[in-house]
């Protein structure tokens, strides 16, 4: 009987794994919301959100998870953007050090501008908990986006992603 239940668990472990790994978020069109979130932390990311400010898909943009001592002039320069386009339009969020925080910064952010529509950009392996967290994080009337950056991820990535995800799952199901 134990053994069967433990046959079990992992068949559902390896069939949600393959839904994991194989239907990985992917990136979205350029549709207008009021605000994008860019999480730290991955390639492409800021890049992405850069450019979609810049042709106008939101008025304004959080980079969550940025360094205490980096300042847009420096970030700027990085990326090749407009010093004007961080003095108006971008917010440095300097308090989150994990994904959970991220979604508790992102959500301070967005209820004081009062935006109820919003772009969740991140690494197409990190969106499903990074979207999971922002969602209870954030009142059920605010829109996400969501809007994968593509990446390459290895086995032992996705299989440490995926075990993160689960774990979220339960903690929030058991209102952790």
């Amino acid at each position: 009987m134990i053994v069967r239940a433990l046959a079990l668990l992992l068949l559902g472990w390896m069939l949600g794994f393959a839904w994991f790994a194989i239907l990985l978020p992917q990136p979205l069109d350029g549709r207008q919301t009021d605000a994008i979130v860019v999480l730290t932390g991955g390639a492409g990311r800021i890049d992405r959100g850069l450019a979609l400010l810049k042709d106008g898909a939101a008025w304004r943009m959080l980079i969550s998870g940025v360094d205490r001592s980096v300042r847009p002039a420096e970030l700027a320069a990085e990326y090749g953007a407009d010093m004007k386009l961080f003095t108006c339009c971008i917010t440095l969020g300097r308090e989150a050090i994990d994904t959970r925080s991220n979604a508790i910064e992102t959500a301070r952010w967005l209820e004081k501008r009062h935006y109820a529509t919003v772009r969740l950009i991140t690494t197409d392996w990190h969106m499903r908990r990074a979207a999971l967290e922002l969602r209870q994080a954030l009142p059920s009337s605010t829109v996400i986006i969501y809007d994968a950056v593509a990446s390459r991820p290895s086995l032992s990535v996705l299989v440490r992603e995926y075990n993160k995800y689960l774990l979220r799952r339960v903690a929030a199901l058991i209102g952790i």
